[in-house]
């Protein structure tokens, strides 16, 4: 009988108010679903609840038809709420430049099935990568880009996220600044990772500048792209501790770690729909 069973996950943000989870647990129970996990959170500065529920529902019922039955809860509490079916891989296209290592463990960790998303291509402003891409069946966009293409270079770019039904777009160490436009086009749907502890040692060579205040400890931010640099809503943060012995080559080997693991987390929890924006925060539901 379980493998009838349909898996979806509710995420869901309103005013905070008494009665939010009591109306929606007992909505999907009258609609034959069964919880199998709920996280919740109500944002004192804000004055808004979060949440996520993951259940599973008969056959029968589809996104649509869940979506009308939580309709009046929908309304009563003025929430803004996805259903999405767990079966769904969500799709990605990863832009990289001349680094690979980011790149490199998301497909890693997609080949083994431990990132379940589907990458259907690889984009990137240089060559270097075609065979990496190649040697997972992925195809390579090679799209180079110099200020006076930049336009013409984004609308393809833009082509073949519509072509390919993209979900994310995930910039693994791409070198580039995306313009306004794009940023606006693909709002909440673009990840970065920056190379460092945001906010500190922005702009380049930020491992040479972390070498030359001989800090202890290094760090990377993934964040959500918007139209100001390296600004928008930060989704995972790690850091790694390093000493006076090491040189700028052994702080970028560490940092290479570290950039990985955090692009890899926020990918994972933003494909499981347990990221829910906040202004110009994030609720991360573990």
């Amino acid at each position: 009988m379980s493998h009838r069973i349909t898996r979806f996950i509710l995420t869901l943000s309103c005013p905070d108010q008494p009665g939010i989870v009591a109306a929606v647990s007992g909505s999907l129970a009258e609609a034959g679903c069964n919880i199998t996990d709920s996280a919740q959170f109500g944002d004192p500065a804000s004055g808004t609840f979060f949440m996520r529920v993951s259940f599973s529902a008969p056959p029968e019922k589809t996104i649509a038809a869940l979506r009308k039955l939580m309709q009046p809860v929908f309304k009563r509490f003025d929430m803004k709420a996805d259903i999405h079916d767990v079966k769904v891989k969500p799709r990605l296209l990863i832009m990289v430049s001349k680094f690979g290592h980011c790149l490199n463990d998301l497909l890693y960790r997609h080949r083994i099935g431990a990132l379940p998303v589907e990458i259907p291509l690889i984009v990137s402003n240089h060559k270097d990568f075609y065979q990496l891409a190649a040697s997972h069946n992925i195809p390579y966009y090679h799209l180079p880009v110099t200020p006076d293409t930049k336009s013409k270079q984004e609308a393809r770019l833009t082509e073949l996220a519509e072509e390919n039904s993209i979900d994310l777009i995930v910039l693994a160490r791409y070198m580039q600044v995306l313009s306004p436009e794009m940023c606006e086009r693909f709002k909440g749907r673009i990840i970065n990772i920056h190379h460092s502890f945001l906010p500190s040692f922005k702009g380049a060579r930020p491992y040479h500048q972390a070498h030359e205040r001989g800090v202890k400890l290094i760090g990377a931010t993934a964040h959500y792209v918007t139209d100001q640099l390296d600004e928008g809503p930060i989704i995972e943060q790690e850091v790694a501790r390093v000493d006076h012995a090491m040189d700028p080559n052994d702080i970028i080997a560490v940092g290479r770690d570290v950039e990985s693991l955090v692009l890899a987390r926020a990918v994972k929890w933003h494909v499981e729909h347990r990221v829910l924006m906040n202004g110009n925060k994030t609720i991360v539901f573990r």
